[in-house]
C-alpha cells in the first residue's frame, strides 16, 4: 500500500507472523521531490532502524547518514534530506530490537544516533545492498522477513529481557505511562531499585523516562482527536494544564497548540 502525495511517497507492509510481537509495520520511503524536506521525529519508545539505499538522510546537529539506528530518547529530533532519498524504516520495542540485534545492550543506544553497522556490522550494508536491488516494495518487504528471522534465529543465545523487565514494560505501556513506577515494581514483586536498574541495562531508559514518553504520545493523540487540554492533561497523568505545556516544550521544543498546528499542516511529522 502507498500513500502520500506529491513525490513523496510511504509505503507500508505488514510483518511476518513468525516474527512475533514488538516490530511494527515496515514503512518504506521515496523522495523526487528535488528540494530539501524536514520532519519531527517525536520520542515513542521504540527502537528505529532506517536502512537507506539512495540519498542521504541529515539529522540537524549530527550529520548525514545513509542509514541510522536509533535507541530510546525524549527528546525530538528534525531529521530531513536532500529531496531525493529512498529507504526502509522499522520501529522495534526495546526488548525485540535486542532479540533482532543479536543481543546488542539497549543501554548503549539510549539517547544516540549510530550507524547501524555499528550494532549489526556487515550485516547492515548487505541488507542495504539487497533492499536496492530488489524489484519493488513488495519484494523489500518479503526480505526484510526473510533477515529478521534469520537474524532471530541467530540470536537464541542471546539473553533476553528479564521477566520483571518485560512484564514492567507490558503495565507502562498498558497503563499509557500513568502507572506510578512504585506500584510497577510492587507489580512485578522487585524492589524499585532494582527494576530501575535492571530497565535501564535492558531497555534503555529508567521506567520514569518511558513513562514521560508514553504520556506524551497519548497526549498528542487526544489533542489531536480533539480533546481539551484540561482534560487531557487529567486523562494522561500530568499535574495540570501548565505540566503538559511544560513537558510538550521539554521533549518537542514546541507548546501544545503549536504543535498541533504544525503537526497538522505536515504529513511528515510522525513519532520515531
Amino acid at each position: 500500500m502507498c500513500t502520500g502525495g506529491g513525490r513523496c511517497r510511504w509505503y507500508y507492509g505488514r510483518p511476518d507472523a513468525r516474527l512475533g510481537p514488538g516490530i511494527g509495520t515496515y514503512r518504506g520511503y521515496r523522495s523526487t521531490a528535488g528540494v530539501p524536506q524536514e520532519r519531527l521525529v517525536v520520542p515513542s519508545g521504540r527502537v528505529s532502524l532506517l536502512i537507506g539505499f539512495g540519498g542521504e538522510l541529515r539529522v540537524r546537529g549530527a550529520g548525514r547518514h545513509i542509514s541510522l539506528v536509533s535507541g530510546l530518547h525524549t527528546k525530538a529530533r528534525v531529521l530531513g534530506h536532500g529531496g531525493d532519498v529512498q529507504g526502509v524504516e522499522l520501529a522495534l520495542a526495546p526488548w525485540a530490537a535486542h532479540r533482532f540485534f543479536g543481543g546488542a545492550p539497549l543501554a548503549e543506544l539510549a539517547d544516540v544516533l549510530a550507524d547501524p553497522a555499528e550494532v549489526l556490522g556487515d550485516r547492515a550494508r548487505s541488507l542495504s545492498e539487497a533492499l536496492a536491488d530488489a524489484p519493488g516494495w513488495a519484494e523489500r518487504f518479503a526480505l526484510l522477513d526473510e533477515t529478521l528471522l534469520r537474524w532471530s534465529a541467530g540470536a537464541d543465545g542471546a539473553d533476553g529481557p528479564a521477566p520483571a523487565v518485560l512484564e514492567a514494560w507490558r503495565l507502562l505501556e498498558r497503563s499509557a505511562g500513568t502507572l506510578q513506577i512504585r506500584e510497577v515494581a510492587a507489580a512485578t514483586g522487585t524492589s524499585l531499585r532494582h527494576l530501575e536498574r535492571r530497565f535501564r541495562e535492558q531497555i534503555g531508559l529508567s521506567p520514569k523516562r518511558l513513562a514521560r514518553i508514553l504520556r506524551l504520545n497519548r497526549a498528542i493523540r487526544l489533542l489531536a482527536a480533539g480533546g481539551r487540554p484540561a482534560d487531557t492533561a487529567a486523562r494522561c497523568g500530568y499535574y495540570d494544564q501548565a505540566h503538559l505545556s511544560l513537558e510538550f516544550k521539554s521533549m518537542t521544543g514546541l507548546p501544545p497548540g503549536r504543535f498541533l498546528s504544525e503537526r497538522g499542516a505536515s504529513s511528515s511529522w510522525i513519532a520515531g
